[in-house]
């Protein structure tokens, strides 16, 4: 048996404010050292619920274990060139077969080809298209985990433009239709197995539309 860490450390980064502040030192006399942590939601490896992106939809809270937690298997998309479309046949390709209501991570090792803490993961990474959202959609799976930041859009963010909320082409496709998104996963490629127990357990947050989680693989346990 083997667990994976797939997590993205909350730390100082160009995209999200994350401070870390600790009260205490143990060393000098204090009882306890205490950290308090300043971090967005949607920063680093996290979950998404519906109320990101849908006006009256349920927030992280209602995203239950049963949704982030259990088999999975990993589509392999790391052929697929930087900034390139991500199409249905390359995810069909990828696709090592299994039930309907899996957890899908797509799996394009961006993290070994770009830094994260670069503006280039975001800028240079590939993209799903609306039919290889519709594919997976199709699946009906309960979460598609991504290591890459996955609707073209996203990249153009960084520099505060918008577009119409049917580009966001996951978010549109599965987040609007029940599917839970779960983001910025790294270190896909030391999965060496088709098929392990997954785990991505957001923080339980009330009234938050998404929320930090710890994302790890559980390979050799015959899943």
């Amino acid at each position: 048996m083997q667990i994976i860490d797939l997590s993205m450390p909350i730390e100082p980064h160009f995209r999200w404010p994350a401070e870390l502040t600790v009260k205490g030192d143990i060393a000098a006399g204090d009882q306890f050292r205490v950290s308090r942590l300043n971090s967005p939601c949607h920063g680093f490896s996290h979950v998404d619920a519906a109320a990101h992106f849908v006006a009256g939809a349920p927030t992280i809270e209602a995203t239950t274990l049963s949704k982030v937690v259990g088999p999975c298997r990993v589509l392999d998309l790391s052929g697929r060139p930087d900034n390139a479309p991500i199409e249905a046949e390359h995810l069909a390709a990828a696709d090592p077969g299994g039930p309907d209501g899996e957890i899908l991570l797509l799996a394009a090792h961006w993290a070994d080809r770009r830094d994260y803490r670069d503006r280039t993961f975001w800028t240079q990474a590939p993209w799903l298209t609306r039919e290889a959202a519709q594919w997976l959609a199709a699946r009906r799976p309960t979460a598609v985990a991504f290591d890459f930041p996955q609707d073209f859009p996203i990249r153009l963010l960084l520099d505060g433009k918008q577009v119409p909320k049917p580009e966001h082409v996951t978010h549109d496709v599965l987040l609007s239709h029940g599917v839970t998104l779960i983001e910025y996963v790294v270190n896909t490629s030391r999965l060496s197995a088709p098929r392990n127990l997954f785990s991505a357990a957001p923080l339980l947050i009330p009234d938050a539309d998404g929320a930090p989680a710890r994302i790890y693989a559980i390979e050799g346990l015959g899943v």
